[in-house]
């Protein structure tokens, strides 16, 4: 039977696991607090592993502010690379499964075309340049790996695009929202099911998935759908993203495909637009 870690627990997939954890009634899932997991102590991690013994290791942990890590690079690679590597020694020192948690922004997205898992690599940010040197100092240390590239993730937990917009919304009667940006929302609820979908399906694969939701959208067409399912009323004007310019770049096209994961793990994958409503329902009743 399966025994999985999740480091990372209080962040946003941290709380949406919690969540799927309970309504599936999963046992044997370990969410240890911040102290006691700190991906950049090799040590107490592995007091940790010797406690627990794990068999999956759920990395949620994260330096993902896009912007900052332009000003903040040794803290990004800290987090992203060396805490990504050091999970991976100790996950081979004990014969556990890790499950890495990456990013479209590994890609530049300047082609306008469905990425694929073996396509080029090419960050164009410090975030995704580190998400991406963790991603092969996994590959480079562990066999027992399953990385999960996730895009735009949003939930009723934490901060994120979502309840941002909400905010807004309800303060201004007018917002300018890039419209030249795509890519595919995913709610982090999702991904939360698809990883112990993963975790129990009957044959274990290894190597890089990719994973949203259905669809395309761009910033200002998901801003739209949040205020049209919403019945917010504020005014939304498309602008490109030369007049809204960020310390970041970010990629313009950044659709990924999921057929790797579908035939691998038999996995279902929900319309962008009714996991949104999903979530918009759950933060009504919050």
């Amino acid at each position: 039977m399966a025994k999985v870690l999740v480091i990372g627990a209080g962040g946003q997939l941290g709380q949406c696991i919690k969540k799927v954890v309970g309504q599936r009634n999963i046992d044997n899932v370990i969410f240890p607090e911040e102290g006691a997991a700190n991906i950049l102590n090799i040590e107490d991690l592995d007091a940790l592993f010797n406690s627990e013994k794990p068999t999956h290791v759920i990395n949620c942990a994260a330096y993902t502010a896009v912007d900052k890590a332009e000003d903040e690079l040794d803290l990004a690679k800290a987090i992203n690379e060396t805490g990504a590597s050091n999970l991976a020694v100790l996950c081979k020192k004990h014969q556990a499964t890790l499950i890495q948690i990456s990013t479209d922004f590994v890609f530049e997205g300047n082609e306008i075309k469905l990425l694929k898992e073996d396509d080029v690599a090419k960050p164009i940010s410090v975030y995704g340049a580190t998400k991406l040197d963790g991603e092969l100092a996994i590959i480079n240390v562990l066999d027992q790996h399953i990385i999960i590239r996730t895009s735009w993730l949003y939930s009723e937990f934490a901060n994120n695009y979502v309840k941002t917009m909400l905010k807004l919304g309800a303060e201004r009667d007018e917002l300018n929202i890039i419209a030249d940006q795509v890519g595919t929302p995913t709610y982090a609820v999702d991904l939360a099911n698809v990883i112990f979908d993963i975790i129990q399906y009957p044959e274990q694969k290894y190597g890089v998935y990719h994973f949203s939701n259905e669809g395309v959208t761009s910033w200002y067409d998901f801003a739209k759908a949040i205020f049209t399912l919403s019945e917010t009323k504020v005014n939304v004007n498309p602008i490109p993203t030369s007049a809204y310019p960020t310390k970041a770049r970010r990629p313009h096209f950044s659709v990924m495909d999921k057929t790797k994961i579908k035939l691998d793990y038999n996995i279902q994958v929900p319309y962008w637009l009714d996991s949104l409503a999903k979530c918009l329902e759950q933060l009504k009743l919050k």
